[in-house]
């Protein structure tokens, strides 16, 4: 089953989206298109009058929500959720899923801010702070669907930082999860191991494929997010995030292990969607570290002392253009941190565009001389 969801998943890959900016605008066409053969309905507007869309596929009894871009700026699970849509619509594999399950799909909950390419709403809040208050538009339309659908089980699909790492390693978590708690004790309900149960087959398929690599999310709760919201309802939950594959800071791998992910916990849940036995694998996966930084340097020379020096990308929309702006990040006798991208300056002389001598964190970077090259343009690749 593994092989065959890699081999044919360019088939179904959604060419038409690509990139880490992804707005209303480029989902729109997609939308339309599935009304021809999809249950699809305008749920309500965003704060900023853009329209939410869901998305019913199958007609079996267990019922699975997913949502996607709570957070604007995380788009790598939209991207699969529509690479998702194409596998359901076109492989004859899926009778099992769509006679089994129920599919509701939001492919973006906060268009305002995937416009605007912000983790929150155009009034600056964080939906997923707001599963309590329901003070926003996007809060609330959320909450009448869950009402309304009355889910088994939900999907919460979101994007992680590049500082992530899968334990305290060198590997990065290019895919992490998380069956939130419901209760400040953390008690593992028995939605949760239901949601346990699922992760632990995802990680078994993922360690095929990127082995160590994958994480599992810190469960302290906060009623005020929408995935312990969920699992206080009785609603089993999954948190995904989309971490950084190496070189790939467009996500166009990790959109890949997404929906690798996706189909794997679909074709489990068609089978067997209350499952809960061996649900304590999920503790095998480590908790996430956040031992990595975008690029190290080692061996700077500062005020005639050796120190490493650490570089850290923003992103930010400049012309409806993402770009990744190098800053500063931290500067030390000794960086214990990772570098997704290592320069010793001591074995290949380093030079940045910022007077050494006044180096500070936060300093904006221009530019990189690594040797005889000369970089410019971020991200770098190695």
């Amino acid at each position: 089953m593994l092989q065959n969801i890699l081999e044919t998943y360019s088939n179904y890959k959604e060419d038409k989206l690509s990139g880490r900016y992804i707005t209303y605008n480029d989902i729109t066409p997609l939308i339309e298109a599935l009304k021809d053969h999809l249950e699809v309905s305008e749920i309500g507007f965003s704060e900023n009058n853009i329209p939410i869309n869901l998305i019913k596929i199958g007609n079996g009894a267990t019922k699975v929500l997913m949502w996607s871009q709570m957070h604007g700026n995380e788009s790598t699970t939209t991207r699969s959720v529509f690479d998702l849509l194409n596998y359901l619509t076109h492989s004859n594999n899926v009778t099992e899923i769509l006679s089994n399950c129920s599919l509701y799909i939001i492919p973006m909950l906060n268009p305002d801010g995937s416009q605007l390419y912000t983790r929150v709403n155009i009034n600056k809040v964080d939906l997923n702070r707001d599963a309590q208050l329901l003070d926003q538009l996007e809060s609330r339309i959320f909450k009448s669907i869950v009402d309304k659908i009355n889910p088994d089980i939900g999907f919460n699909l979101h994007g992680q930082r590049t500082i992530f790492s899968a334990g305290e390693t060198n590997k990065s978590a290019i895919v992490s999860f998380l069956s939130p708690a419901s209760n400040p004790e953390r008690s593992i309900t028995t939605t949760r191991k239901i949601g346990m149960r699922i992760i632990a087959e995802m990680n078994e398929a993922l360690q095929q494929v990127i082995p160590d690599c994958i994480g599992r999310y810190d469960d302290g709760f906060n009623i005020n997010c929408t995935g312990d919201t969920m699992e206080d309802r009785g609603v089993a939950t999954i948190l995904f995030e989309a971490g950084h594959h190496p070189n790939d800071y467009e996500r166009e791998i990790t959109r890949k292990w997404i929906y690798l992910s996706l189909v794997t916990a679909l074709n489990f849940i068609s089978k067997s969607p209350m499952e809960t036995e061996a649900y304590d694998n999920y503790f095998d996966i480590p908790e996430n570290g956040k031992c990595f930084k975008d690029i190290i340097i080692r061996n700077l020379v500062l005020n005639n002392s050796k120190v490493d020096v650490s570089i850290q990308y923003q992103e930010k929309l400049v012309k409806e253009q993402l770009c990744f702006i190098p800053h500063v990040a931290e500067i030390s006798p000794q960086i214990t941190d990772f570098g997704h991208l290592e320069y010793d300056n001591s074995t290949n002389k380093v030079s940045l565009s910022k007077d050494i001598s006044n180096l500070q964190i936060g300093d904006e970077i221009d530019f990189l001389i690594v040797g005889d090259e000369k970089f410019s343009e971020f991200p770098i690749i190695n």
